[in-house]
């Protein structure tokens, strides 16, 4: 086993890589970029521009027309705020030296300061990253206790009256997408035209702090009750079904056949013997389930709920070519995919210590 972890750590080196490589390329091609992107500003609002660019100011006006410009609506500026624009943005360098002080900046985690906001990447990573967690952890956690069990439950009862009922509010559940979902809930519960129940902006009221000890974690949960259940809807769903498919799957086997003829109970059955080889596809599918959790599945709902977390600073940051945010992004999320992966397969062996990942290639 030792080998085999040693060999998924050597690999997580050129798969980062390659994903850096790919999203670098990709912007490359992009047009828009930061330095467009304050041209804009320069040729439109140019007082609120100057402010993002320091000392930028002063090379305005007064130049002849760029013809040659590669930046469009950079006509009528100064070339050397242009060249002063890409110096500032790290433009001035080949592709291949900006990539490769990036990789190396990212391996010592040192992702730099935003191009538009006047901190670091890891100081907004730090501030956006509780909403995120509060999200996340809850879904995974409610919709993993809800639907195992469900799903358990429906495979024993496969064809009952119970497993169609809940098949049909599954299947609509899983239809509503969450935003939709979400907006009937703040439109029935938070002031919308029926019940003021809930608030509907931030994780925690104005005074939380002046709050008793154990009302922080009511006025805490009190905060997310909607934007947990908009989020839970469509993983609730889908892990149900897998779960469901999964036991029934195994139900049907020999082994499970042989099983009851010993005299083994139902229970002994399906949790002594289904549950672990049933399980595995559950788990499989944990590594996409955490990392979505965590980002893009919260990205409209944070929106809806004025809930400023990682899905929202991410959209932003690609809408405004904030490009250390979004690689940034990148590259931690994808580094925690492939540890949570790595991680998953090893749990492949603790539920189940008949596979051995020593005698298979990565």
């Amino acid at each position: 086993m030792g080998a085999y972890i040693l060999r998924r750590l050597l690999l997580m080196i050129p798969t980062i890589i390659g994903i850096m490589a790919i999203s670098f390329i990709v912007v490359q091609f992009a047009p828009g970029g930061p330095v467009e992107q304050v041209i804009s500003q320069l040729t439109g609002q140019a007082d609120s521009a100057d402010q993002r660019i320091s000392g930028g100011g002063d090379l305005l006006g007064g130049a002849g027309d760029d013809a040659n410009s590669k930046y469009r609506g950079a006509q009528g500026l100064d070339p050397e705020l242009i060249a002063k624009l890409e110096k500032q943005f790290g433009f001035d360098k080949p592709p291949l030296t900006r990539f490769g002080e990036m990789m190396w900046n990212y391996i010592r985690f040192d992702f730099g300061e935003s191009f538009f906001r006047n901190t670091t990447v890891l100081n907004l990573i730090a501030e956006k990253l509780p909403v995120s967690i509060s999200l996340g952890i809850w879904i995974l956690i409610f919709s993993y206790a809800i639907s195992i069990p469900l799903g358990i439950r429906k495979a024993v009862k496969d064809g009952s009256s119970f497993d169609v009922w809940t098949s049909g509010v599954i299947i609509v559940g899983y239809a509503v997408p969450s935003f939709l979902f979400g907006i009937l809930l703040i439109v029935l519960f938070a002031g919308g035209s029926f019940y003021d129940w809930f608030p509907l902006r931030g994780l925690v009221s104005d005074n939380f702090d002046q709050l008793a000890w154990w009302q922080k974690p009511l006025d805490y949960f009190w905060h997310l009750t909607l934007p947990l259940i908009s989020l839970s809807l469509a993983s609730f769903a889908t892990t149900t079904l897998l779960t469901k498919n999964s036991f029934i799957d195994e139900i049907k086997k020999q082994y499970v056949i042989t099983a009851r003829a010993k005299g083994l109970t139902e229970r002994q059955v399906l949790y002594g013997h289904v549950f672990r080889n049933a399980m595995l596809i559950i788990i499989a599918s944990f590594p996409g389930a955490f990392i979505s959790a965590f980002f893009t599945g919260s990205l409209l709902i944070e929106n809806i709920f004025s809930l400023d977390g990682l899905g929202r600073l991410g959209y932003l940051s690609v809408v405004n070519r904030d490009y250390p945010i979004v690689f940034a992004t990148l590259y931690i999320f994808s580094l925690l995919g492939l540890f949570v992966s790595l991680i998953s397969d090893l749990l492949y062996t603790w539920i189940d210590p008949r596979i051995d990942f020593e005698r298979r290639d990565v």
